[in-house]
């Protein structure tokens, strides 16, 4: 009979980047069950809209994460928006979304880095960053911030791109989609690469369905669900279908986040070239009164927000549902069984946030 042992993962190891702890049981190499802690990083920021009025606490919502910090503001702004039944300028609705594929770029290139590092491949880990450096130039140069960029407000946006600029931004990313491609080819076709991924982790679409996996790691176990398709912002005006892989490996959901980078390059595009003329914010008066919830899809999957207003310039509730809390379920199945020197890999296939899930 095999004798069990507990491991402590984390939240100090040299391949996470987030501080996320487990405690694995282990049967010789092989994991028989991961147990969750979190709360290392518990800041308190939904209670904060107690004492930040509403059109500030934008800017707390930003500081949930860095790298979806677009997203957050956008988030929370869709929902006061609607409670206070404002109607957001095209204009601003396509640079949201501008934005929000920028920060999927971002994210997805960080990501891909981290999975090389975890793997071993440091120079490919290098090379992702390198192309990400470029996704923050452009951050850098519409709003002014690489990592909290504070343009989204309720009504809209704070600052406009102009022509020459959104037409760089298309010539930047069609240079990078070449780089891209030598970049993206290592991971699909390297058998080095294959040989860590393929088989490795896998969710069934059953299994993903159960636990209410979201993201990436859904859409790669078959299951083709996206909340852009609810058409929020501009998404209603441009053309994609969800990325789908049907295997649920780790190597699936490489899949998936790489295919994801070049549709965001494609939205870009669209955006560009059907941006609307006209004013970037909707002037508005009054203080909201009423609850909503709001569903987005971030980098890492669906988030949801919950707003409950009760006719001050203060709030009653902010709540936040994030990807990575809901995809923890997900990542304690896919635990289950695997050795021990694949679980670097399947804590970082998930893509976590901590900073996200505890707020």
């Amino acid at each position: 009979m095999s004798k069990r042992s507990i491991v402590p993962f984390g939240p100090q190891h040299p391949v996470l980047p987030e501080p996320i702890h487990l405690d694995l049981v282990l049967e010789d190499e092989k994991v028989v069950e991961a147990i969750p802690s979190i709360g290392f990083v518990h800041r308190g920021l939904e209670k904060l809209v107690e004492k930040k009025e509403f059109t500030e606490y934008v800017y707390v919502a930003e500081r949930i994460c860095g790298i979806c910090s677009f997203m957050h503001g956008m988030g929370y702004c869709q929902a006061v928006e609607n409670i206070l039944d404002i109607k957001v300028p095209d204009r601003a609705e396509y640079l949201r979304t501008l934005w929000a594929e920028l920060s999927r770029i971002h994210s997805h290139l960080m990501w891909l880095g981290l999975l090389a590092d975890a793997f071993g491949f440091e120079s490919l880990f290098m090379h992702c960053w390198r192309l990400r450096e470029q996704i923050l130039d452009i951050f850098e140069t519409t709003t002014g911030g690489r990592v909290i960029f504070s343009v989204c407000k309720i009504g809209g946006v704070r600052k406009d791109i102009d022509k020459d600029t959104l037409k760089g931004i298309v010539t930047i990313l069609d240079k990078m989609q070449k780089e891209l491609k030598e970049l993206t080819d290592v991971f699909i076709e390297d058998y080095s690469v294959q040989h860590r991924l393929v088989g490795v982790g896998v969710l069934t679409k059953q299994e993903a369905h159960d636990v209410g996996a979201v993201g990436p790691m859904m859409r790669a176990s078959g299951i083709a669900q996206d909340m852009r398709m609810l058409g929020y912002a501009a998404y209603k005006y441009l053309d994609f279908e969800p990325v789908v892989e049907n295997d649920g490996d780790c190597y699936a959901r490489t899949l998936v986040r790489i295919r994801e980078i070049y549709q965001s390059m494609n939205l870009i595009r669209q955006c560009v070239e059907k941006m609307p003329e006209g004013e970037i914010e909707e002037k508005f008066k009054g203080m909201p009164q009423g609850e909503r919830y709001e569903r987005l899809e971030q980098p890492r999957g669906e988030v949801i927000y919950y707003v409950k207003a009760n006719g001050t310039k203060f709030l009653d509730r902010v709540r936040v549902r994030t990807p990575t809390f809901t995809n923890v379920p997900a990542l304690l199945k896919v635990l289950q069984g695997c050795e021990l020197a694949d679980v670097p890999m399947m804590v970082l296939t998930i893509d976590p946030c901590i900073s996200c899930t505890e707020r």
